[in-house]
C-alpha cells in the first residue's frame, strides 16, 4: 500500500510539476480542464449512490468548459469577450434545466440532479480555472507557492493531530480532524508562506504573505471539510479510486477548490 501511494504521488508530482514549470500557459489550462472534467464526473458518479441519475459526460463537459472560460477570460493572450463567462453560465443553467427536465421524473431526485449539474461547474470548474489563470498571469512560482502552503498546512494538520489531537474539529463530517491539528496547520502555513514568499511573491511584505497564508490555510481546511460532507452524505469514503492509494481527483484537490479562488481574488484585486 505504501509503495502504491508513493509511486502515485511521484507520478502526480512529475505531471503537475512538469506542466506548471515547463508547459506554456495554455498547457496549464489544458491540464486544469482535464482535472475539472474528471472532478465533475466524480460528482456525478457519487450522487448515483443515492439513486440520482446524472449524466457524467454532461457534468464533466460543463465543468471543463467553465474552467477554460475562467482561465482564458483574464489571460493577456486571450481574445475571449469580457462577457464570455456570463454567456457560458447562462448556457450551463439552461442546458442543465433541459437535461433534468428530459431525464429525471418529478420528485426529490430532480432537486438533487439539478443541484449537482449546477454545482459541479462552479465548485470544480471555476476554481481550477482560477488556478490556471494564476499560472498564466503570475507564473509558475505563484502556483508553486500556493501548492506548498496548502501541502505544508495539510501535513501539519495530520501530524499534529495524530500526535496531540484530543478535541474533534468536525466530528460529524470528518471524525479524524482535530482542533489541535487545525492549529498546527495555522502555524505551519505562514512559516512556509514566508520562507517561499521572498522568491514567489517578492512584491509583498512578510506580514502580508503570512496573513495571506493563514487565510488560505483556513479556506483550504473548509474546502476539505466540504468535500468530506459531500462524500459522507452518500456513504462514500473516497470520491473515486482513479489514483491508486490516494482515492479520487476531488480528494486531492478539495482544499485548492476553495483556496485557489481566494488567492486569485487577492492577486487580481489586492496585490
Amino acid at each position: 500500500m505504501f509503495t502504491t501511494r508513493l509511486l502515485s504521488a511521484l507520478v502526480l508530482i512529475a505531471l503537475v510539476g512538469g506542466t506548471v514549470w515547463l508547459a506554456p500557459p495554455l498547457g496549464a489550462v489544458a491540464l486544469a480542464a482535464a482535472v475539472a472534467a474528471a472532478g465533475g464526473v466524480e460528482l456525478a458518479l457519487l450522487i448515483r449512490a443515492v439513486g440520482v441519475g446524472v449524466s457524467p459526460l454532461f457534468v464533466g463537459a460543463t465543468s471543463a468548459a467553465c474552467c477554460v472560460m475562467t482561465a482564458l477570460s483574464f489571460l493577456p493572450v486571450s481574445h475571449v469577450p469580457d462577457d464570455g463567462f456570463l454567456t457560458l453560465a447562462i448556457g450551463v443553467m439552461i442546458a442543465s434545466g433541459l437535461v433534468v427536465l428530459a431525464s429525471v421524473p418529478p420528485g426529490p431526485a430532480a432537486w438533487s440532479a439539478a443541484g449537482v449539474m449546477l454545482l459541479a461547474p462552479f465548485y470544480v470548474g471555476v476554481p481550477l480555472g482560477t488556478l490556471a489563470w494564476i499560472h498564466g498571469a503570475h507564473g509558475p512560482a505563484a502556483v508553486t507557492w500556493l501548492v506548498a502552503v496548502i501541502m505544508v498546512s495539510d501535513s501539519a494538520q495530520y501530524y499534529v493531530g495524530t500526535l496531540f489531537g484530543r478535541r474533534p474539529l468536525a466530528p460529524v463530517v470528518s471524525p479524524k480532524k482535530t482542533i489541535e491539528g487545525a492549529l498546527g496547520g495555522f502555524v505551519a502555513a505562514p512559516v512556509a508562506g514566508v520562507l517561499l514568499g521572498w522568491w514567489a511573491l517578492p512584491e509583498l511584505s512578510m506580514w502580508a504573505v503570512a496573513s495571506l497564508a493563514i487565510v488560505l490555510a483556513f479556506v483550504g481546511m473548509t474546502g476539505d471539510l466540504f468535500e468530506s460532507l459531500l462524500k459522507r452524505s452518500v456513504g462514500a469514503k473516497d470520491s473515486s479510486q482513479v489514483i491508486p492509494g490516494h482515492g479520487g481527483i476531488l480528494d486531492r484537490v478539495d482544499a485548492y477548490l476553495f483556496a485557489a479562488p481566494v488567492f486569485y481574488l487577492f492577486l487580481r484585486y489586492v496585490a
